[in-house]
C-alpha cells in the first residue's frame, strides 16, 4: 500500500470516529428544550440588551421584532449605541415612537443610550453590554433575566416567552440559540451552513448541554442569562477583553456553578447580508486564530487536521481512479461519502440541496485559508477587526482558557 493509501485510511478512520465519537455533532435536532405550558401570571422580568454599532439599516426588522414581543411579564429593551456613525440611536428612537403610536398595547419600552468609547482593556461590544446591563439593573431592581441579542437578529413574536419558558423548565442559567444565519446568495449558501457545521464539530451541542462535560460554548446572537448567574460569574467584567465573548461567557457561567445549554434556533434569525465572499471571510478570520489561543502549534495542527479530514478524501479518490488503485479509491470515496452524509442534516436545516454536500471539501479549503489569514492578520498587529475597531492580542484573555 502506498503512503497516500495509508493517509486515506487514517482519514477514513477519523471520519468513523467523528460520526460516532464526537457527541453526534452532525445531528440538527438539538432545539429549544421542552417548555412548561402554564397559565401562571408570575412571569420573570427580562431586560433585553442590544449592543449596536452602525446598524441603522437593519433595526426596522431586528429592533422592531423585539419591541413587538408578546411577553406576559415585565420586559424592557435597552439598545446601546456603540459609537455609531449612521444614526443608529436616532433610528431606534424613531422606530420605537412609531410603533408606540400605532400599536395597542404599545409594546415593550425602549431605552437608548451610549457609553462612549470603550475603556482600555475592553472590547467595544462588551463595553456596550456592560453599559446596558448596568442601565437595566438601575431601571429594573427586581431583574431576573438578561436577553443578550445582537442588532442583526430578528425574533418571532413568541421568542422571548418561549426562551424564558424553556430556561425555567430546565432550570438553566444560560440558554443560547445559534440563530439561523442568512443563506440567500451563492456565497452564503456555500459558506454559512458549513460555518454552523464546523461550529458544532468544535463544540458538539450535546456535550455543551451535558452538566458533566467540560465543553462550554454559546452563540452570541441570542443568549438568555439569569441575572444572578451573571453576577456570580462577574459578567461582563470577567470576559471584558474576549473577542469570542459568547464562548467566554459560557465558560464563566459553567465554572461558577451554572447550567448552560446550546441549540439550533427555530424562532431566531440573522438578517445580516453577506453579498460577497470578503464579508464572510472577515467574519471567520476575525476570530479563528483567537479560538486557537494565538498558538502557532495549534494553528499547524489545525491546518493538518483540516487537510487530513476534509481534503484527503477527494484527492485520494481522484488519485486512486487515475492510478487504478482500488484500495486508495475505496478509502477516499468512502471517507468522502461519510463526510457528505454528516453534512446533509445541516444542509437540510438550511433548506439547501443535499448534493451540495459534495462541495464540503472545497468549502473546508476556504476555511483553512481563512484560519491562516486570521493568524497572518494577528501577527501583522491587526488582531480582530470589527467595524473599524482592531483588537490585538492581550495577555490572559478569556479565550486562553476556553476549550473543550
Amino acid at each position: 500500500m502506498s503512503a497516500l493509501t495509508w493517509i486515506a485510511a487514517v482519514s477514513l478512520l477519523a471520519w468513523g470516529w467523528l460520526l460516532l465519537g464526537r457527541g453526534f455533532y452532525w445531528r440538527t435536532d438539538v432545539r429549544l428544550p421542552e417548555r412548561r405550558r402554564t397559565s401562571t401570571t408570575t412571569w420573570p422580568s427580562v431586560a433585553v440588551v442590544v449592543p449596536a454599532r452602525d446598524e441603522a439599516a437593519l433595526l426596522p426588522d431586528t429592533l422592531g421584532s423585539l419591541l413587538t414581543q408578546e411577553y406576559p411579564g415585565h420586559a424592557e429593551v435597552f439598545l446601546v449605541d456603540d459609537g455609531s456613525s449612521d444614526g443608529t440611536g436616532d433610528v431606534a428612537r424613531a422606530l420605537a415612537a412609531r410603533l408606540a403610536a400605532s400599536r395597542k398595547p404599545p409594546g415593550l419600552p425602549l431605552t437608548v443610550d451610549s457609553p462612549g468609547e470603550p475603556e482600555p482593556g475592553w472590547t467595544g461590544k462588551l463595553w456596550a453590554v456592560r453599559h446596558g446591563v448596568v442601565l437595566a439593573r438601575s431601571k429594573m431592581p427586581e431583574l431576573d433575566y438578561l436577553l443578550l441579542t445582537d442588532a442583526d437578529i430578528t425574533h418571532n413574536r413568541d421568542s422571548l416567552r418561549e426562551l424564558v419558558s424553556a430556561a425555567r423548565a430546565a432550570d438553566l442559567d444560560l440558554l443560547s440559540l445559534m440563530a439561523r444565519l442568512r443563506a440567500a446568495n451563492a456565497w452564503e449558501r456555500l459558506v454559512v451552513p458549513a460555518f454552523v457545521h464546523f461550529f458544532a464539530l468544535l463544540f458538539p451541542f450535546r456535550r455543551v448541554n451535558d452538566p458533566d462535560s467540560r465543553t462550554a460554548a454559546a452563540a452570541g446572537g441570542c443568549m438568555l442569562l439569569r441575572d444572578e448567574a451573571a453576577e456570580r460569574a462577574g459578567y461582563p467584567d470577567s470576559v471584558r477583553d474576549a473577542v469570542i465573548d459568547d464562548v467566554a461567557l459560557a465558560r464563566a457561567v459553567r465554572d461558577s456553578g451554572g447550567r448552560i445549554w446550546l441549540g439550533l434556533a427555530d424562532r431566531v434569525r440573522s438578517v445580516r447580508p453577506y453579498p460577497r465572499l470578503a464579508g464572510l471571510w472577515g467574519m471567520v478570520a476575525r476570530t479563528a486564530y483567537a479560538q486557537l489561543r494565538h498558538n502557532p502549534l495549534l494553528l499547524l495542527l489545525t491546518v493538518a487536521g483540516l487537510a487530513l479530514v476534509f481534503l484527503v478524501p477527494p484527492v485520494a479518490l481522484a488519485a486512486g481512479a487515475a492510478t487504478l488503485d482500488p484500495w486508495l479509491a475505496a478509502a477516499g470515496g468512502l471517507a468522502w461519502a461519510l463526510m457528505a452524509g454528516a453534512y446533509m442534516p445541516m444542509l437540510r436545516y438550511y433548506g439547501q440541496p443535499l448534493k451540495a454536500s459534495l462541495l464540503l471539501p472545497f468549502t473546508a479549503s476556504l476555511y483553512l485559508l481563512m484560519t491562516v489569514d486570521s493568524a497572518v492578520r494577528h501577527h501583522r498587529g491587526r488582531g480582530a477587526v470589527w467595524k473599524g475597531r482592531a483588537y490585538a492580542r492581550r495577555a490572559n484573555t478569556a479565550e486562553e482558557g476556553a476549550g473543550t
